[in-house]
């Protein structure tokens, strides 16, 4: 197996590179950019596989949120693994360790846009069926959700939106 680690500054052409090389250049104009436009990944939920000094696999979350009540969450995506090292569970290793990482960091809600089949063992389920919108075309099956803590999706619907930032307070003069 190859070890995870830390994604760290310096990997970012590579990742964008093995980004296009997995998805194509178009990746960058599906829904789930938007969400991303502006707003950084999580540093602690990123994290990369490597062998020397070619990148093989990579992973992301970002933060975003549900609905009025802006109930927060992560954004799993994209998990990449290079087209030669793809088969051998770098993926997999990658979202169980990073949904872990998550779960210990706290984190609550774990959505995604990804393959039904693949996504499922992990425990996603379909997020439209539990009251939860895209703010763009998705494909519903592809649209999926996980509690990383039993009961986080009660009361949780509506649209997924970037985070919200919290206004600073203002103090009286």
């Amino acid at each position: 197996m190859f070890p995870i680690s830390p994604e760290r500054p310096s990997d970012a052409a590579q990742i964008e590179n093995l980004l296009d090389l997995t998805f194509g250049s178009g990746r960058t104009a599906k829904t789930v950019y938007r969400l991303r436009e502006g707003v950084a990944p999580i540093k602690a939920l990123s994290f990369s596989v490597r062998q020397g000094s070619r990148l093989l696999g990579s992973i992301r979350y970002w933060p975003i949120s549900i609905g009025e009540g802006a109930a927060p969450a992560v954004m799993l995506g994209p998990v990449a693994v290079h087209p030669d090292f793809q088969g051998q569970g770098i993926g997999r290793a990658l979202i169980r360790h990073s949904l872990y990482a998550a779960t210990r960091q706290g984190h609550k809600l774990c959505m995604l846009v990804g393959d039904k089949a693949y996504y499922e063992p992990f425990g996603f389920i379909a997020a439209a069926e539990r009251g939860l919108e895209m703010p763009g075309w998705v494909e519903l099956e592809r649209f999926q959700i996980m509690e990383l803590v039993p009961g986080a999706l009660d009361g949780v619907s509506g649209m997924i939106g970037k985070p919200k930032v919290p206004r600073s307070r203002k103090t009286a003069a």
